[in-house]
């Protein structure tokens, strides 16, 4: 089991899926680190020998903000927002949709649930 950037990447799966349970890669990061490397993207988690895994692991920990480092990152652009006080700073405050989307109907997930309209009968 490949051990990358602090995660343990699934076995059974495709490379360039594996490289998806990283935080802070997805579908197109991931093909583009097998492309520098020259790694088949149809190549099983399992079936990378031991310089592949290596040279995966140190390109993922030097090139790219991944895991701890980029939640951290975000947690502080989120704060920064809310400190300045703009639009979007102040809808995480408020725990809100800060993309525009309606909140009149929809919006469930982010708002919570409410008080007095969700009586049991």
């Amino acid at each position: 089991m490949a051990h990358i950037a602090g995660v343990d990447l699934p076995k059974d799966k495709r490379v360039i899926i594996g490289l998806t349970y990283i935080f802070g890669i997805g579908n197109s990061k991931s093909r583009e680190i097998l492309e520098k490397l020259k790694v088949d993207e149809n190549t099983y988690v399992k079936d990378l020998n031991t310089e592949q895994e290596k040279a995966i692991r140190e390109l993922v920990q030097n090139d790219y903000m991944v895991e701890g480092e980029l939640r951290t990152k975000v947690a502080m652009d989120i704060k920064r927002l809310m400190e300045i006080g703009s639009y979007r700073g102040n809808r995480h405050k408020r725990g809100l949709p800060c993309r525009g989307q309606r909140t009149h109907t929809n919006a469930k997930t982010r708002r919570g649930r409410r008080g007095s309209s969700m009586k049991k009968r």
